[in-house]
């Protein structure tokens, strides 16, 4: 999709659609009146007959707009004259898309970023402009004979004055970054576990390192990893034919000697649960289990095109988890990288084998702070249900910091404890530690697992199992937290975007 600035006043303008906003009470936006004036009244004509109530996230299209170039005009409800909460104002960005993907329209200008939004600027509402109509048009048809898709928008206009052109072109560039980085995260938590196998993930990470000469990638093989005592992580690809990969991406945009943020991502492109088999119901959704590894790899693409100036490690342990006659079995016991034991008692936690080794072998880059993504237990979803991601972590400023970049990119997150006393349900008679906890407080067990191997640095850990990918009609990969992690490195790099955006 092709995003641009408009400056040209609305009524000069030639174009499919115009969105422009209308409070409660009949009270138009600024572009609203604009266009009501140039129009002989009718938005007012609409507005005044009943037809919009101006409540957030109602919408009404004029579908003919006499004596004008413009085709279209959406109206879209704003709710109360007054300044927007930044979910709000996604909410009404949200229902105006929503509203133009099946009328054959092209060319959309979007006045919405006029609107007042609570502690959030210009260069905040176009890039959330950017990233919401970006996410609402994307459509998986790579595995399909039609490839024909449901939005027909081709190019988005943002309204801007000449005063406002310097922050709407800032937004414009980080959310064109942030909107490529998610539609690669979903493309390949789209893709089936037949297409996307370690490594084509690898693959994948190879051709960005190609594409960006401040990315440098290196794929660690199984004897790479054998020959570091890897002896959790080649546990769980054992049981499959498809060899596993630690893919290693380097980006430096800082100073040589600058701690890196490392960012580490599951990657597991399939998990049938091994021995411990999942049920059938529902587990062609598993090839969602390598989303941790896609939002690490959508996230340096992101970092990459904005050339922020900060140095990040990619980690994406990457493997499937099958039965096999060689698989992990339960009560077998593994050696990890760092010389601990482990009791496996449930197969199907093997998300934590692969990501312990991985955050041994961060500690070789000297870290300024580990952050992991995994799509890791389905307890966080009957903890927290689908709106926020789990957060856990051994550092309340790191903690604080991802919290707030949640807020501000409008992709939350909700922190658990990770409380002394939940280590006692990883006891083992036979090993160092078992490598599940119990039925209770299944996410907060599996982060004590992993904490166990985060001794030595600050870290944070981000359980996705209930944001990544929508079920049922829906069902597709979201892209998050491509949009929270963005938003931690933007404001890591440009501390003055910590508030306004």
């Amino acid at each position: 999709m092709d995003y641009s600035i408009e400056t040209a006043p609305l009524e000069e303008l030639q174009c499919d659609c115009v969105i422009v906003g209308v409070y409660q009470d009949q009270q138009l936006s600024l572009s609203a009146t604009a266009l009501n004036n140039s129009t002989n009244g009718l938005i007012n004509n609409i507005v005044s007959r009943g037809d919009l109530s101006g409540k957030n996230g109602e919408t009404v299209l004029i579908n003919a707009v006499p004596g004008s170039k413009i085709e279209r005009i959406l109206l879209v409800g704003l709710g109360e004259n007054k300044p927007l909460s930044g979910k709000n104002y996604k909410k009404a960005l949200l229902t105006a898309v929503n509203s133009l993907k099946k009328p054959q329209i092209k060319s959309v200008v979007c006045c919405l970023a006029e609107c007042d939004v609570t502690d959030r600027d210009r260069q905040w509402k176009s890039q959330q402009i950017i990233e919401v109509f970006n996410d609402a048009a994307y459509q998986f048809t790579h595995t399909k004979s039609d490839k024909e898709t449901e939005s027909k928008i081709e190019k988005i206009s943002i309204t801007a004055t000449e005063t406002e052109q310097a922050l709407t072109h800032a937004g414009l560039v980080q959310g064109k970054a942030v909107a490529e980085a998610m539609n690669l995260t979903k493309h390949l938590g789209d893709l089936p576990g037949n297409i996307c196998t370690p490594t084509f993930l690898a693959e994948q990470a190879l051709e960005l390192g190609r594409k960006y000469a401040s990315l440098a990638v290196k794929i660690l093989e199984e004897s790479d990893m054998a020959a570091l005592g890897m002896g959790a992580f080649l546990s769980v690809s054992r049981g499959s034919r498809q060899p596993a990969k630690l893919i290693t991406l380097e980006y430096q945009g800082s100073e040589k000697n600058a701690k890196p943020i490392v960012l580490i991502g599951k990657g597991l492109t399939f998990d049938a649960g091994g021995i411990s088999l999942k049920p059938g119901p529902g587990m062609d959704e598993m090839k969602y289990d390598m989303c941790g590894g896609a939002t690490v790899l959508g996230t340096l693409l992101a970092v990459a095109q904005m050339q922020l100036p900060l140095n990040i490690i990619g980690l994406i342990p990457s493997s499937e988890n099958m039965p096999d006659g060689d698989a992990n079995k339960p009560g077998d016991i593994l050696t990890s990288m760092s010389g601990k034991t482990i009791e496996v008692l449930n197969t199907d936690a093997e998300g934590r084998l692969l990501l312990c080794d991985t955050l041994t072998y961060a500690e070789r880059y000297n870290p300024d702070v580990v952050i992991d993504i995994a799509t890791l237990t389905g307890a966080v979803g009957v903890a927290l249900g689908r709106v926020p991601s789990g957060l856990l972590g051994n550092d309340d400023a790191l903690c604080n910091e991802l919290t707030a970049a949640g807020e501000i990119a409008n992709d939350s997150v909700w922190r658990l404890p990770l409380w002394e006393e939940y280590q006692e349900q990883l006891k083992s008679n036979f090993a160092d530690m078992a490598n599940v906890g119990g039925k209770d407080g299944g996410t907060i067990t599996a982060a004590c697992f992993l904490a166990r191997f985060a001794e030595k640095f600050r870290w944070a850990h981000l359980d996705i199992a209930a944001t990544a990918w929508r079920t049922g009609p829906t069902k597709g990969a979201t892209g998050r937290p491509v949009p929270l992690l963005s938003q931690y490195l933007i404001s890591r790099a440009q501390p003055s975007q910590n508030i306004s955006g």
